[in-house]
């Protein structure tokens, strides 16, 4: 085919079938700009971590105000964009209100990541030092950005927030909807293929690893047969809660108490009390307490809840 013709036929498609930007109308946000925001938001977060050259007290405050005008110029212009698409009224000024909320948590924030930088370091004894952490675990780039993306998630700022959790998302294959609340102390290991929905809400002190699914059961549709936006569909996970690989929990109405420990590949669909240890035991789910002679509840595979007897001493340990 000759290029014209080629050309053509494309021009037909984008007529046809779409998935163009907005021509004649409002732009939508970079995504090369959003990428480049996330970075310089790391940067800020972890100052003297991710530059090329050492960074020296003296020079901090210059370096800071840099970044800072730099990040927020970019913050604005992209935030306008998303609002603009939304069909905002006063879009500029309001994209300016926007960002002036978010920039001024990054001191809060910084806070709060800084615990789930100490949270990787006392979970994980293959960790040699917290400057490890942050330049090389996954999960720092990926809890950071999200933290970012909850704030312009709450604000009703479109596209953003899941713009920059992409970021994250394609570098570290760890998927945390801007919508999902997340405590303090949260550390996911590995991080690879993990996946927690936007309704989701992860307690203090909350430990997950690769594979792990906070999911929806299934959604709402309405008579159209679309799907009901802004429902719960995703559980809630309780404080100190470990959740091992490849477990998968889903539902909005499901719940995991507090200290409760899910095994490896365990498939949750109904809340389970604190204080639990849910595991495979042959073909079925157990779910017993982790305090002794409490009694023990057993799920099977098929979803039928069955008794089972006390905890005994040599049944303790998983």
């Amino acid at each position: 085919m000759h290029l014209d013709d080629l050309k053509q036929a494309l021009l037909a498609s984008y007529r046809a079938d779409g998935g163009i930007n907005h021509l004649d109308g409002a732009n939508l946000p970079s995504q090369e700009s959003v990428n480049q925001l996330a970075a310089d938001l790391m940067h800020l977060l972890f100052p003297g971590f991710f530059e090329e050259t050492g960074l020296t007290e003296s020079a901090l405050p210059e370096h800071t105000g840099r970044l800072l005008a730099r990040v927020d110029a970019r913050l604005v212009a992209e935030i306008e964009k998303c609002l603009r698409f939304a069909k905002e009224p006063d879009a500029a000024t309001r994209a300016r209100e926007r960002a002036n909320a978010l920039l001024q948590q990054l001191p809060a924030l910084r806070k709060l990541v800084q615990t789930d930088v100490t949270a990787a370091y006392q979970g994980d004894p293959a960790a040699r030092s917290v400057e490890e952490i942050i330049v090389a675990y996954p999960c720092v780039l990926v809890i950071s950005l999200q933290r970012l993306a909850h704030v312009l998630y709450h604000q009703r700022v479109p596209l953003l927030p899941r713009m920059l959790t992409e970021f994250g998302h394609e570098r570290t294959g760890c998927d945390i909807h801007p919508g999902a609340r997340l405590g303090d102390h949260f550390f996911v290991d590995h991080c690879t293929g993990v996946v927690i929905g936007e309704t989701a809400t992860v307690g203090s002190h909350v430990k997950l690893y690769q594979g792990v699914t906070l999911g929806a059961k299934s959604f709402e549709t309405d008579p159209d047969g679309n799907p009901v936006k802004g429902v719960k569909r995703h559980p809630d996970i309780g404080d100190h809660v470990t959740i091992y690989a490849h477990a998968t929990i889903l539902g909005g109405d499901t719940s995991i108490g507090a200290r409760s420990i899910i095994g490896s590949n365990v498939w949750l669909m109904k809340s389970i009390p604190a204080d639990s240890v849910a595991y495979f035991k042959g073909d079925s789910v157990v779910v017993r307490s982790r305090r002794k002679n409490d009694a023990l509840v057993g799920h099977s595979a098929t979803g039928h809840t069955t008794h089972v007897p006390e905890v005994t001493s040599g049944e303790w340990e998983i």
